[in-house]
């Protein structure tokens, strides 16, 4: 009976010995965490993001999380390290060069595919207010109910630097939200900008004189490109036509009206380079503005078809001259993944279509949407 009894008081003791040494780990696992949590949450405006089960910070009326395994994330946008999932800095940049389709597969993406998607808008001319024709934004009906950032917001003029701070801001909002930023547009000025780990605002990266090993390989975000390309002539085709479009459809008017009320810049070369007056488009169409009130009907019709070829002419210049952008990129070693849209503009050019034709519906679909899909579900997932 002796050694039942000390054999029972034996595993007691143990019993009790391992219970406080699981209590004093649990403690102590916390006490760690209380830690972490002080040295990162008063610099960072993130939480832990979590795994299993949950921590509440009464004191601070804050939830986080406990993971089971944590991955130590340098969010580059603000320049602070946070804990979480290595997905967090992921976003995906559609580019391409002018009228190329980069706004509708954006919308397909967002709309069909990664409904927690939000737009950034990367063109620089678009960021502007006002002229919304003659810049060609995207409509509100068009938008599908995707949010847009950086759309016709700023008044000002608007440079590289700048975009790289402000979209760094709305990157940070987007993702502190759980959502997944698409960036947007075709001004690789401002992508290079925004993106580069290295960005020096007094180096032209896209000057032929410099070397293209000054272009930064080192991004600030693990980012997913999607290069949305058209054969030139095609392209240029579809452009030629949509410029006709636009000016049916309210892009006169506009410009008519915008002259009205902030008149003409005249020799006032700094104003002629500022803004919305760089917009293609206003400089022609000033100049038609300028003669055409005191012009016979023949002259004006002559100067109003010179206006046009030279809008023309200067988005064929601008296509070609973001293409060359893109080709440089890709050459500096820029992961760029093309998709081939030539052959649903080409079906979409049917003759005699008076309108701004639209990539045909199956072809987009088959030959742009769903590669793009599968693009940015390799990436999410890796």
């Amino acid at each position: 009976m002796l050694m039942v009894h000390i054999s029972c008081s034996i595993s007691s003791i143990l019993i009790s010995a391992y219970l406080s040494l699981i209590i004093f780990i649990i403690q102590y696992h916390h006490f760690l965490m209380r830690r972490l949590l002080k040295s990162f949450v008063p610099t960072t405006h993130h939480c832990l993001l979590l795994h299993s089960s949950s921590y509440i910070n009464h004191s601070k009326n804050l939830k986080f999380f406990l993971p089971n395994r944590l991955t130590w994330v340098r969010n580059m946008a603000t320049g602070r390290t946070v804990v979480g999932p290595t997905n967090k800095n992921k976003i995906v940049v559609v580019m391409g060069a002018t009228g190329s389709g980069k706004s509708k597969l954006s919308i397909d993406l967002a709309t069909r595919y990664f409904p927690n998607s939000e737009i950034i808008n990367s063109d620089k001319i678009q960021i502007s207010k006002g002229l919304d024709i003659t810049t060609n934004k995207i409509s509100m009906s068009e938008r599908r109910g995707v949010f847009h950032h950086l759309l016709g917001e700023f008044s000002s003029e608007f440079s590289p630097s700048d975009f790289r701070w402000v979209a760094s801001d709305r990157i940070s909002d987007i993702i502190n939200r759980n959502k997944l930023p698409l960036i947007v547009g075709g001004s690789n000025s401002f992508i290079y900008a925004f993106l580069s780990n290295r960005f020096e605002p007094g180096l032209d990266v896209f000057n032929e004189s410099n070397p293209v090993q000054c272009i930064s390989k080192e991004l600030l975000y693990n980012c997913c490109f999607i290069w949305v390309d058209v054969l030139t002539p095609v392209l240029n085709q579809y452009l030629f036509k949509r410029v006709d479009e636009m000016m049916k459809s309210g892009m006169y008017e506009e410009l008519e009206e915008f002259f009205e009320k902030n008149g003409f810049s005249g020799a006032n070369s700094a104003s002629r380079h500022s803004g919305l007056r760089k917009a293609i488009g206003v400089p022609e169409m000033e100049r038609y503005f300028q003669k055409y009130k005191n012009c016979t009907v023949e002259e004006k019709c002559r100067l109003y078809e010179e206006a046009v070829r030279e809008i023309k002419e200067n988005t064929r210049q601008l296509a070609e001259k973001q293409i060359w952008k893109i080709q440089r990129l890709r050459e500096a070693g820029w992961d760029l993944q093309r998709v081939d849209a030539t052959e649903a503009f080409t079906a979409a050019m049917t003759p005699g279509n008076t309108k701004i034709p639209v990539p045909a519906t199956e072809i987009w679909e088959k030959q742009v949407v769903k590669p793009s899909v599968k693009i940015v579900k390799r990436f999410l997932l890796e």
